[in-house]
């Protein structure tokens, strides 16, 4: 069982109590009053502080692991998260499954409530707003027990607003329950490049209409439990064809085209109150021609997102440890020119020691004023204000059993990807197989990495799950795939990504039609493959390839299910959007 300890001093600091509901929009502050006398009170140093959400290593605050000890000190200089908040008076950290975050709910629950400890009892007494990036889908660090539900892209295949703000409640309160009160979701990016190799599935779709009312309603599920929603990469990540984790993408929109096509999610956003929105690591030559990324770019964060759209509430800087945000300014100026364009949250930079005093040097030169760093303080403490923090920063291991993955959470996985599977073609019928009659089936393909390391291999899953609904389904490795295919009712062929021209996904289909048997391709990340492949007996897209997707998957092929998903995306020379059969 987690502690629970009162948040003692801090709550004195703060004002009257809102509920976890309370997600009022950022115009409505609530204890501004009290929030500015502290930020009075503070010193430079926790101020800046303030500023920083960083990583740090470790399942535990006080009692990590050997390993992850040696990380925090070559890291940070200290051995242990605990240490590391107390240090840097830190506003935020950040998990990770990679830094050893997220073993297990109760573990995680445990991690928050040290990490709070350290923060109410060292320094300003000021609650940590603890964050991860758990979009669902393609990208979630938190997997089971915890309820894993499909991503955006899925969301988008279902078009229901309903569906997309019950998952994200569901997901916002399992997050709260485990002390995480920040989540970097939704991605409001509009996917229209094929070939964006870090958006895709992770968007809504390409029609910005579409995808900003589902934006908006994640928004309202996310925050109706208590977390913060952060819209996502501003000013619009979805035509790009580098991956800014590597690089530094350039998008090439006219300022007309932004308008129309990139603008409109991040503006509902707004409008339904979101409480932080992040920003991307890409030069926009038609909204700012200096050839700086967005994220240090004053024309883009303050003259677009504040300005234009009126956007008051937290802006956080996209992790700065991104190669595309350091290939033209050194680590020590990243993080001042962020400020200087508007950001509010310094997210995980790569060296947290160099950034806190070029913060503070820019400071006490007057490059940056006080007044501007007390007001990104400020924005951030309502933010942590209006999520309770100051009323009550601790969770307990009741409210893990409570929340994280409940039967009732996970039936409704499985009721919101029933409306996610997408029929592409379905030229002879084939699907839905006739389970009744036992068909043999082989199932083969890619077996790519679970998000979380929780699910899969998603052949096997898929093999396992026909097989519960009455077929008689084997995985087999692509090698012995076609040599195994005779007999076969169908060769069902999961995909992943294939790329343009030859490739051994391309090849393996080949060799299997060529074979005879009938060929099922199913489309287990983004939904673009058909139109890389030969064409198959029967085509369908999951856009993602956990447990809950393959499920639904199953039961559409053996007609426990009739598809009903769309594609919120066009295939180029395939199928335009929309496109879905019902049979």
């Amino acid at each position: 069982m987690v502690a629970v300890t009162a948040a003692g001093a801090a709550s004195a600091a703060v004002g009257p109590h809102h509920t976890p509901d309370d997600s009022r929009p950022p115009g409505r502050r609530p204890g501004r009053a009290r929030l500015r006398a502290l930020v009075d009170r503070m010193s430079l140093d926790e101020k800046v502080g303030q500023l920083f959400v960083s990583r740090a290593y470790g399942h535990s605050a006080t009692d990590p692991d050997p390993a992850d000890a040696e990380q925090n000190l070559a890291a940070f200089g200290v051995r242990t998260a605990a240490e590391l908040v107390s240090r840097y008076h830190l506003g935020g950290i950040i998990y990770f499954a990679w830094a050893h975050n997220t073993r297990a709910p109760q573990q995680i629950a445990a991690l928050s409530v040290g990490l709070q400890q350290a923060a109410l009892t060292t320094g300003p007494r000021i609650p940590l707003l603890l964050s991860t990036d758990q979009e669902h889908g393609a990208i979630a660090r938190i997997g089971r027990p915890a309820t894993l539900l499909p991503g955006a892209m899925a969301l988008g295949a279902a078009d229901s607003t309903a569906h997309a703000l019950r998952a994200a409640r569901i997901a916002g309160s399992e997050l709260a329950a485990m002390g995480i009160r920040q989540d970097y979701a939704p991605v409001a990016d509009v996917n229209v490049d094929p070939a964006n190799p870090v958006i895709g599935v992770r968007s809504f779709g390409s029609d910005p209409r579409a995808v900003a009312e589902l934006v908006a309603a994640q928004v309202r599920g996310y925050q109706g439990a208590g977390v913060a929603a952060t819209a996502k990469h501003f000013p619009g990540h979805g035509d790009t064809e580098t991956d800014s984790h590597v690089g530094l993408p350039v998008m090439r929109h006219t300022r007309a085209v932004w308008e129309e096509l990139d603008e409109p999610p991040f503006r509902a956003a707004v409008e339904a109150g979101v409480d932080a929105i992040m920003t991307a690591h890409i030069v926009f030559p038609a909204l700012d021609p200096s050839g700086d990324p967005a994220t240090l770019s004053r024309p883009i964060v303050t003259g677009l997102l504040r300005e234009r759209l009126g956007f008051e509430g937290v802006v956080v800087t996209d992790a700065l440890d991104m190669a595309g945000v350091r290939q033209k300014y050194g680590d020590d100026r990243v993080p001042v020119l962020a400020l200087l364009a508007g950001c509010d949250q310094l997210l995980n930079p790569p060296d947290l020691g160099l950034a806190y005093r070029s913060v503070r040097a820019a400071v006490e030169s007057g490059e940056l004023t006080q007044a501007r760093v007390e007001e990104s303080v400020l924005r951030i403490l309502e933010l942590k204000a209006r999520r309770g923090l100051f009323d009550e920063a601790y969770t307990t291991g009741r409210e893990v059993d409570a929340a994280v993955g409940v039967q009732e959470h996970l039936d409704a996985a499985d009721a919101i990807a029933a409306a996610t599977t997408t029929l592409l073609a379905n030229p002879r019928g084939l699907v839905p197989f006739d389970a009744t009659a036992g068909p043999r089936l082989l199932v083969t393909g890619a077996d790519p990495v679970s998000p979380t390391g929780t699910t899969g291999p998603t052949t096997a899953v898929l093999a396992r799950e026909l097989t519960a609904l009455g077929c008689r389904a084997t995985a087999v490795p692509p090698a012995r795939a076609v040599a195994a295919a005779a007999g076969h009712a169908a060769v069902l062929v999961c995909t992943y990504n294939v790329p343009e021209g030859e490739s051994p996904q391309r090849t393996l289909v080949a060799e299997l039609i060529a074979s005879g048997v009938p060929v099922v391709s199913l489309a287990v990340r983004n939904p673009y493959d058909p139109a890389r492949l030969p064409a198959c007996a029967a085509e369908l897209a999951t856009y993602s390839w956990t447990d809950v997707e393959m499920r639904a998957a199953a039961r559409v092929l053996t007609g426990a299910l009739r598809p009903a998903g769309r594609l919120p995306v066009p295939v180029p020379g395939r199928y335009p959007l929309g496109h879905g059969l019902t049979r």
